[in-house]
């Protein structure tokens, strides 16, 4: 039994040439986390994407480094001054993690309305053809 997306696809391929019909079907594909999260690497966006993850990775080994000294301190002052550290850190980090999924939901969003741009002209070209 076939759904109504399966129908809409089918008559959306009819419609398509060869070459609508391939690019059409690689939108389809859904992507894995795997490629959404290297996907914020290409583009427009590559290099401030790499320099956040540079920063992270910084922060993160600043913050494993604050919470061993956090353990090995003794004073209450250099106590402080390691959980702030270790706070700092933990707060850049997660900071840059919303940034780069915030830029994986826009890349997603990006991908769905070129999707439905693409459907749009192929109906709009159907609507032509019926004239």
């Amino acid at each position: 039994m076939k759904t109504k997306y399966e129908e809409i696809d089918e008559l959306i391929h009819q419609v398509l040439s060869k070459e609508e019909a391939e690019f059409y079907d690689k939108l389809e594909e859904d992507q894995t986390i795997y490629h959404m999260i290297t996907g914020l690497f290409t583009g427009a966006f590559k290099w401030p994407a790499i320099f956040s993850a540079i920063i992270t990775l910084v922060f993160l080994i600043v913050g494993v480094y604050s919470v061993i000294q956090f353990f090995d301190s003794t004073e209450t002052k250099e106590l402080l001054m390691w959980f702030g550290g270790f706070v700092f850190s933990c707060f850049v980090v997660v900071m840059n993690k919303i940034l780069h999924w915030t830029q994986v939901s826009v890349n997603t969003l990006q991908r769905e309305i070129k999707r439905l741009e693409l459907q749009i002209a192929a109906m709009a070209k159907s609507l032509n053809n019926n004239d």
